[in-house]
């Protein structure tokens, strides 16, 4: 018999009717603009917190590019991304002390991915015990603190 996880809080994320075509498609510019999530903004790729975090530090890496298929990342593209994970992991090392990582994407609709059109990947800080009964028995995922500290944070240790 398969478990089942529920986590009702995503409900909204999902039926979000007023949201872009893609939330992900936004120019380096824009990035560069945002001061709200954006860690860092390269040429092909940029480095964010996940609205909707599943730990403290959740952050996306995310290319420019809408693409959704892995084979379509350039050389060029896929070595920006990969130093912004070597980044996002170093100034969640520093920020937060985490004990390890979830580092990966989800491709397709199959695979889970909840944005399916658009590459992206994710970095989950964990901890011994991060998963506690809460999420289980409450169904509410205890957030220590807010995006905006998670980033005033990460900014002051981000290898940038």
């Amino acid at each position: 018999m398969m478990d089942r996880l529920w986590s009702p809080w995503r409900m909204q994320y999902i039926e979000d009717n007023d949201a872009p075509t893609c939330p992900f498609c936004i120019s380096q510019q824009e990035a560069e603009q945002l001061s709200g999530l954006i860690l860092s903004a390269k040429p092909c790729a940029y480095a964010i917190l996940n609205l909707y975090p599943y730990n403290t530090g959740h952050l996306m890496v995310i290319p420019y590019r809408h693409i959704a298929n892995i084979s379509e990342i350039t050389k060029t593209e896929f070595g920006e991304i990969t130093g912004l994970l070597q980044d996002a992991v170093h100034a969640l090392n520093r920020a937060f002390e985490p004990t390890g990582f979830n580092v990966g994407m989800n491709i397709g609709d199959s695979g889970g991915a909840g944005i399916p059109d658009h590459l992206h990947f994710h970095v989950v800080p964990r901890w011994t015990g991060d998963t506690n009964f809460m999420p289980v028995i409450g169904e509410t995922k205890v957030m220590p603190e807010s995006l905006q500290q998670t980033k005033s944070k990460l900014m002051d240790v981000w290898p940038d």
